[in-house]
């Protein structure tokens, strides 16, 4: 009984630092909850869907310069976060790249911000389809 209580353990642990999946609704009530304006749901939604279908413990393949990106936003380990592996990073969002990946979304809606505050949704590679006419979030509320 002992072993079966330590492995569900490990198990649940294991979940939790792979992160979740949220979906477009639950995304935009955590994002407006934490005082991203309601006019701009509709675009983080697109690109949470985009980047990473709202999974908040993605990291992506390689990029061509080496880096990853990581998140619900895919954010990009030479520019914005600080990777494990110890390689180069501006890190200009002063963070860790795996404090992206968990359940909590604060660290990846922030740096997000940031990143949108300098450089716009462009910033974003998947814009292009988040560009246009959106769904409306109102159905969330």
């Amino acid at each position: 009984m002992r072993v079966a209580s330590v492995i569900i353990v490990a198990l649940a642990l294991t979940a939790t630092a792979l992160g979740r999946t949220m979906d477009r609704c639950s995304l935009a009530r955590e994002l407006y909850s934490m005082g991203i304006p309601y006019s701009d749901l509709p675009r983080w939604t697109c690109i949470a869907e985009r980047e990473s279908s709202y999974r908040t413990g993605v990291v992506g393949p390689p990029n061509g310069d080496g880096s990853r990106d990581h998140g619900i936003f895919q954010i990009n380990s030479l520019y914005w976060c600080q990777p494990d592996n110890g390689n180069f990073s501006y890190n200009g969002c002063h963070i860790n790249c795996n404090a992206l990946l968990g359940n909590n979304i604060r660290n990846s809606i922030t740096c997000a911000a940031k990143i949108k505050n300098q450089q716009g949704w462009s910033a974003w590679s998947v814009w292009r389809f988040c560009n246009g006419a959106l769904p409306s979030v109102n159905d969330c509320f």
